[in-house]
């Protein structure tokens, strides 16, 4: 085997699959990975402060905020993981430090105490008053010692009127007065245009941006670290100027979109024997960029 096709220029669990068949290789390729970028990193250590913070009647909260498919729930839960749930000392019931969970997409008082007690695996009665579920709630997250509630999709606030849109948000402050413990929302700009409504709230809740990626130092270095895990013989040096600002346009700026439209050139790299990711091969995937798979499908609905 020549130097350029040895795999050295990849992570050793993806040069271990240079062995492997064409289906298997495509099928470790699409297993969930963690990229540790500086922006996930700075997140996280955000998020860490959070844990450490004593508890107070006035906790601080964060808004990590940004584009669709840019990262922001994997962010937190590789943050969750850290944290699963673990038996007390006694041996007699169980903790979970962190507790994630959606909004729902019509949200209201009932259905987001509804949604907090699925995640801690609570059987409740939907016919019941919000009031009753509160109380459940409330009762749950004590004996949990739950130490921060992370809310995914915080922008689904919109979707309601405006009544429902303020008592689930009256109910955010009320947990994190009662519980004394920092909340956490994850949402688009939306979510925090829902925060920003009311004044309290907006105060508490600090934002942290996570804005597209842009043709620079960093997203050059993402791009290396991606190539890292992908099993192609070949080094494709993804982070070269014109292969870099083909897959910036391709994804337009996106870590979901860039890592869709990466997997997508693998296969071909691999299914074609090139083995290697080019313009060439990037000009002629099966691919649009969002904002032209977004207007395609407005057409197709009108």
């Amino acid at each position: 085997m020549n130097a350029a096709a040895d795999g050295s220029h990849l992570d050793p669990s993806a040069r271990a699959q240079l062995d492997r068949g064409p289906d298997e290789r495509l099928t470790w390729l699409l297993q969930p990975r963690w990229i540790g970028y500086t922006q996930a990193q700075t997140a996280l250590s955000r998020l860490e402060a959070l844990m450490r913070h004593p508890p107070t009647h006035r906790m601080p909260n964060v808004l990590l905020v940004g584009p669709t498919n840019n990262g922001k729930t994997c962010i937190v839960q590789q943050f969750a993981d850290r944290y699963p749930a673990l038996l007390a000392e006694d041996g007699e019931r169980r903790l979970c430090p962190v507790v994630t969970l959606q909004m729902p997409p019509v949200p209201d008082e009932g259905r987001f105490y509804e949604e907090v007690l699925e995640q801690v695996q609570a059987p409740y009665r939907s016919r019941l008053p919000a009031g009753h579920k509160l109380a459940q709630a409330r009762l749950l997250l004590r004996h949990l010692k739950v130490k921060m509630l992370i809310i995914d999709e915080l922008h689904h606030l919109l979707a309601s009127r405006l009544e429902p849109q303020r008592i689930v948000l009256n109910t955010l402050k009320f947990l994190g007065n009662d519980l004394q413990i920092p909340l956490v929302g994850v949402g688009t700009a939306d979510a925090l245009r829902a925060i920003q409504t009311d004044p309290q709230l907006a105060n508490r809740f600090r934002p942290l941006a996570l804005p597209k990626w842009t043709l620079n130092d960093e997203y050059r270095k993402l791009l290396a670290s991606f190539e890292r895990l992908l099993p192609l013989r070949q080094p494709s040096r993804l982070h070269a100027p014109e292969v870099a600002a083909e897959l910036l346009a391709l994804s337009e700026g996106t870590i979901g979109d860039l890592a869709t439209v990466l997997n997508l050139a693998t296969e071909a790299a691999i299914r074609s024997g090139q083995e290697r990711i080019d313009c060439a091969l990037l000009r002629e995937l099966d691919w649009d960029p969002p904002s032209l798979q977004r207007r395609r499908a407005s057409e197709l609905a009108d």
